[in-house]
């Protein structure tokens, strides 16, 4: 998986989820990362750097906390599709004894062409509410290129070649949402999104 994919994370996580935090009725990037961020203008200055005077068309955005024997990290990321592009900023608190504060903010963007995703597939979570609506309860979205990213074994039979092939997995990215991680708006969100870049992708 890439470093921007919430599957490359350690499983011990938990929600920061301070009053008024929820980005999903925001329609515009700046108004939901600043809504949402602790580093909103660390994202938005490496996004917008990239972006340049194109629309965004969607977004999706995550942020959580890392437990660690050494603490706790803040991990943020937001995934912007501007059309053409797909946009991905990625930071996390890295240690640092020399930095006022012990900590320094490891900001990263990549930029991926949409002709460089092969797949996109998404799966949601249906169930009802108390009244017996139909609710989405979670969705999964997994953006997949044609890079080779992980090489696995394929073992063999004969003791004299444990390995018999070895197969690629492609550079993949994953989103979530739950109605525990991020609730009924920003499922809403991520579904959009997935669908955007659904109909985008070109064929």
């Amino acid at each position: 998986m890439g470093r921007f994919s919430r599957a490359a994370r350690i499983p011990t996580q938990r929600r920061l989820g301070p009053a008024g935090s929820d980005w999903s009725p925001h329609q515009r990037l700046d108004d939901a990362a600043r809504a949402y961020f602790l580093h909103a203008d660390v994202a938005l200055e490496a996004i917008t750097g990239v972006l340049g005077r194109r629309r965004v068309r969607g977004f999706t955005l995550e942020r959580v906390v890392d437990l660690t024997e050494t603490g706790a990290s803040v991990w943020q990321e937001a995934a912007v599709c501007d059309g053409r592009r797909l946009i991905l900023w990625h930071s996390e608190e890295v240690s640092d004894d020399g930095s006022p504060g012990g900590t320094i903010l490891d900001s990263s963007v990549q930029v991926l062409p949409l002709g460089a995703i092969r797949h996109v597939g998404m799966r949601t979570l249906v169930g009802r509410d108390a009244a017996g609506r139909r609710i989405e309860r979670g969705v999964h979205l997994v953006l997949a290129t044609g890079t080779p990213h992980e090489l696995q074994p394929v073992p063999g039979g004969d003791p004299d070649a444990p390995i018999a092939a070895a197969r690629f997995r492609p550079e993949a990215f994953r989103f979530s949402k739950s109605l525990d991680d991020g609730g009924p708006g920003q499922i809403a969100r991520l579904i959009a999104f997935g669908r955007l870049m659904g109909r985008l992708i070109p064929g």
